[in-house]
């Protein structure tokens, strides 16, 4: 074995076994005081690598990691609820600048005939009795009440002007047409329209001792009459 061959060795592999490597070194003294000096330095450093595991260091490190996402899940429980009650705060605050908000009675109206379609389809008989039944659960109306039929009563429903409690009938006119009536109790924020329109229906507004009658009906509908008929019944 030449030189280069035995160094390569030697650097690669200290402890080789191999003849012909053995036989270099029983051969060369320098060289075989060459390797012993790899082979303690080897030593060493398998000593220093050779470092034994904590006891419980598995477990630790679980529990370190499953606190870590404790607080990072604490975090965002804090961050939804903090959003949460800016949420509710915002919707209290909605909610209570809406009750001091004024209440258009006509766009009120035209939007719940055109959203509640289904009540102009109804074709029931309606007694009035039935109708008073529900007057007396409406605010500042429990007294109100129709003393004898006003005419055909097709359909009857609440409804919700704002936050105020509301009568929704739907009747018929001298010739049958229906005619959305709308009975809503006497409150500070209503803004009353004597007349108003859009582009699919009519309506006309008038005031009795305790509630605005509001009435809404298509183009060919006789208001008037529907409004003789609440006036000529209801007190």
């Amino acid at each position: 074995m030449d030189d280069l061959q035995f160094r390569r060795h030697a650097y690669g592999d200290p402890n080789n076994q191999a003849d012909d490597f053995l036989a270099h070194l029983a051969e060369n003294e320098d060289d075989a005081k060459f390797v012993k000096d790899l082979q303690a330095f080897d030593h060493k450093l398998t000593q220093a690598l050779n470092i034994s595991v904590p006891d419980g260091l598995a477990d630790k490190l679980i529990l370190r990691q499953q606190l870590s996402q404790h607080q990072k899940s604490k975090k965002q429980t804090r961050y939804l609820m903090a959003m949460a009650a800016s949420v509710a705060f915002i919707v209290g605050v909605s909610f209570s600048l809406l009750r001091f908000t004024p209440v258009n009675l006509g766009e009120n109206s035209l939007a719940h005939v055109h959203h509640e379609t289904k009540a102009l389809v109804m074709e029931q008989d309606i007694g009035f009795n039935d109708v008073n039944f529900k007057l007396a659960s409406l605010e500042g109306l429990s007294d109100s009440k129709f003393i004898q039929q006003p005419g055909r009563v097709f359909y009857t429903s609440y409804c919700d002007f704002q936050g105020v409690k509301s009568l929704h009938l739907v009747m018929a006119d001298e010739n049958g047409n229906k005619v959305t009536l709308f009975i809503v109790p006497v409150e500070s924020r209503i803004v009353l329209e004597e007349a108003f329109a859009d582009n699919q229906y009519k309506g006309q507004s008038f005031q009795t001792a305790d509630a605005y009658m509001v009435l809404v009906g298509e183009p060919a509908s006789d208001l008037e009459f529907v409004k003789k008929e609440v006036v000529n019944t209801f007190i």
